[in-house]
């Protein structure tokens, strides 16, 4: 292939570095208001009263909004999210009332004016506590929330989905088992922390048009829940997306949006802008959730896995219209990439009065296999097996089956396996630098499927014109992954014009044409489909055309280097762009007109899982597997650990683009690095309490490892050029083999991330004075032999 394969340059690379690409908050437009938002100090309360007279007598102050005028539940797959807290807050930061003035500080200075009058009463703030039968109820009215029906929300319980997987005979595969062994994990809250903080401005006309500007993933997605929460036809609101600067799923579906369209509403013919701080992106943007799972597994003398029963508990925070689609993930995913006969396992998602849970690049998968891939060591350990064989005998493999029993058809999990090991020597014993350093090796491997609707869609139009460039249009966002580079590949290729005649056009829903969500690893699938299908059905208006002007049939006509070409007369041609227009024929008169290339692609063949077992034929569109292993190095006095080397291999299907691979494995590695060594959102009683740089740590130039990349390339059958996407599998090995190095040097096992000096400093102390060797929940796991 001529384009696909090859490394170009980012096709948005010069306008980002010189500043010129225009974000949200970089907009400046005639008669803008600004809004600050009044907060909920308290983690559970009932609103009594808001008195916002004093505010309204500030000079300046144009408008303020209370949730009872926005009384409407919005939300993705689970419509539970109000915008602004109408009877009740339910988290420390929900906003309760919104100013809108002609300037910043006086916005700031009204919000301070508003009094509100609150009756606390008993908050949750631990996800098992949620479950307990006499918890407090977040929401009550819980069975008179619209849901999508995938989805099992408990009435009368915190439960907002309950994913159950029954596959094959638990009790059956216990008994067979040799050993039985039980262990717990904990996974806390962590913060996207893009470098963009969220940003929305609203604007109604006269009229009665809405328009947005979002520093959003997914303009569609966002149309769509405004419409419903504000009743507007999707032909008055449009919805703007001009530039994302990182989203990591923060930024998949609606936050401020809806806070500052009643205000627009009102004072119409104003922009209204709203940009979060960073204190506020920390806790009223989407957090990851925090996981509690528990695992009990029935292993044969072999090493060959027979049975695992396991239960995963999200802490969804306040709103759940995110959070219940990461339950469901887990339970597809529930044993992670190993071939489990017998499986038993349970995925709630709960209310909690914490922030907001919802996507985090990874959807869940890194939690979930926070714990399974440790459980692959603590097992092997047991067994005496080398941890790389024992996840070489339980390996999905073609012909197997996954969780769900799905028949396994494309599978590079074992040559991904061996990549990781082999590159960075894996049993082979380093030196450490000097006194009190150990040196150790960790493993992992990991799977994510893009989790998504079974009908989600995307569409693309192309456009050619006359000097033979090339309009692309698409809303798939550039939210830094470099979509629009990888997308301009395929149509080059596919139309066989180099990529520097291409423009594209993105994130605009009333001019770019509908794209799902950009999430879930799907766009190089999913729009990647739907762009090669728009030039295809443009390559067959020009084959069309030019069969007339050449006189050849059009199966003897080929594209290249920006002509259609006679196959075996190539000297006969004519250009691309003579054809853009139309064809004019000797007599004057013309033939088709412009050319416009549409497509439209929906994952074939992808279907409902049973509720009552979660089984499913084909419930996903694809598997991307992979492994890591990590080369680390522990000092054993501070019990500070600095990651110094790793591989990571993963079966992506097609490299479209080399350079952007590397730097997406690249970046999944070191984003997991953070979650694994530094990123906890701590939160006591609710309240956030590190939120900020200042308390919050993420990685910097010096924590970055060397990092080896090995891509597998085992086409998908379904994918455009043969490629699936890779940009969140890639971060789920890297903690779990962080932990699982740190076990193979001190033979402590830490359950609770993330593995910060001071947890590994006081495990090691902990370890030497009573000999326990397992850290970071309230119960240990149980080694049992039958």
């Amino acid at each position: 292939m001529k384009y696909v394969g090859k490394s170009i340059d980012r096709v948005d690379g010069v306008k980002k570095v010189t500043g010129d690409l225009k974000y949200v908050d970089d907009l400046k437009l005639s008669k803008m208001l600004y809004a600050a938002v009044k907060r909920s100090p308290h983690a559970h309360a009932l609103i009594k009263n808001i008195d916002v007279s004093k505010a309204l007598e500030l000079e300046g102050v144009k408008a303020i909004k209370t949730g009872k005028d926005v009384p409407q539940r919005a939300g993705l797959y689970l419509e539970d999210k109000y915008f602004m807290a109408v009877d009740r807050a339910r988290y420390i930061g929900e906003a309760v009332a919104v100013v809108a003035a002609i300037t910043q500080e006086i916005a700031f200075e009204a919000v301070k004016l508003i009094e509100v009058e609150y009756e606390v009463i008993p908050a949750v703030t631990n996800a098992l506590d949620a479950l307990k039968a006499d918890a407090p109820l977040i929401h009550p009215q819980l069975e008179e929330y619209y849901h999508a029906s995938i989805f099992h929300p408990v009435p009368g319980t915190n439960i907002s989905n309950h994913y159950k997987l029954r596959k094959g005979n638990i009790e059956k595969g216990f008994e067979e088992a040799d050993f039985v062994y039980e262990y717990n994990f904990y996974v806390p809250h962590v913060q996207h922390v893009p470098i963009e903080n969220h940003s929305a401005i609203a604007q109604m006309d006269r009229d009665g048009s809405l328009t947005v500007w979002a520093s959003c993933q997914s303009p569609y997605a966002v149309r769509q829940a405004l419409s419903v929460a504000f009743n507007i036809p999707l032909n008055k609101l449009r919805v703007l997306s001009p530039a994302v600067g990182g989203g990591f799923g923060s930024k998949a579906g609606t936050t401020l949006e809806g806070v500052i369209i009643p205000l627009a509403m009102e004072l119409r013919g104003h922009p209204i802008k709203l940009t979060f701080s960073r204190e506020d992106e920390f806790v009223n943007a989407f957090v990851r959730q925090g996981l509690h799972s528990k695992f009990k597994t029935g292993v044969n003398k072999n090493g060959k896995i027979i049975a695992i029963k396991n239960q995963y508990v999200w802490d969804g925070g306040a709103f759940n219209e995110y959070g219940v689609n990461i339950s469901k993930a887990a339970g597809f995913a529930a044993v992670g990439p190993y071939d489990v006969e017998h499986i038993w396992a349970d995925s709630y998602c709960v209310y909690t009065n914490h922030p907001v849970g919802g996507p985090y690049r990874g959807f869940g998968m890194s939690e979930i296999h926070y714990g399974i891939e440790q459980n692959m060591d603590i097992i092997a350990d047991k067994l005496g097996i080398d941890p790389v064989e024992f996840r070489r005998i339980n390996a999905q493999k073609e012909g197997g089956r996954t969780a769900t029993d799905s028949y396994i058809t494309n599978c590079g999990f074992l040559e991904c396996i061996d990549n990781a090991a082999d590159a960075i020597d894996f049993n082979k014993v380093e030196t450490p630098s000097g006194k009190y350093k150990l040196r150790g090796k960790g493993f992992a491997g990991g799977m994510k499927a893009p989790s998504m609707p079974t009908n989600v869609a995307s569409s693309a139009i192309v456009r050619l014109n006359e000097d033979g460039t090339v309009y692309l249009m698409s809303s798939a966002q550039d939210i830094g992954q470099g979509s629009d580079t990888v997308l301009i590949q395929m149509a080059a290729e596919t139309l066989s014009i180099n990529p520097d005649k291409f423009t594209i056009k993105t994130g605009d829903t009333d001019h770019t044409p509908y794209e799902w969500q950009t999430v879930a690893s799907r766009i190089t699938y999913c729009a990647g489909n739907a762009v090669v299908k728009a030039c295809e059905d443009a390559k067959g208006q020009l084959l069309d055309l030019a069969s007339i002007k050449l006189g050849f049939h059009k199966d003897d006509l080929m594209l290249e280097d920006g002509y259609v070409k006679a196959k075996f007369y190539p000297e006969k041609k004519v250009a691309i762009g003579d054809l853009a227009l139309g064809l004019t024929m000797p007599d004057g008169s013309g033939v088709h007109g412009p050319i416009i290339g549409r497509g439209s692609f929906i994952p074939p063949n992808t279907m409902n899982f049973d509720l009552e077992t979660g089984l499913g034929v084909n419930p996903v569109a694809f598997w991307t597997y992979g492994a890591q292993g990590v080369d680390i190095e522990l000092d054993t006095d501070t019990g500070e650990i600095k990651v110094l080397r790793v591989s990571s291999s993963f079966d992506v299907g097609q490299v479209v683009n080399p350079i952007l691979l590397e730097g997406q494995l690249e970046g999944a590695i070191v984003q997991s690095l953070g979650t694994a060594l530094f990123e906890e959102l701590m939160l006591k009683d609710g309240k956030p309490v590190n939120n900020s740089f200042v308390d919050y740590k993420i990685p910097t130039a010096d924590d970055m490892p060397e990092m080896i990349i090995i891509p597998v390339e085992n086409p998908e059958k379904t994918g455009p050029y043969g490629a699936r996407g890779v940009a969140e599998p890639a971060m789920i090995p890297t903690a779990p083999a962080i932990a699982n190095a740190i076990y193979s040097m001190t033979g402590v096992r830490i359950a609770t991330m993330p593995l910060t000096p001071e947890r590994v400093k006081k495990a090691l102390k902990e370890n030497k004075e009573t000999g326990r060797t397992y850290f970071g929940v309230d119960s240990d796991y149980e080694f049992h032999i039958k």
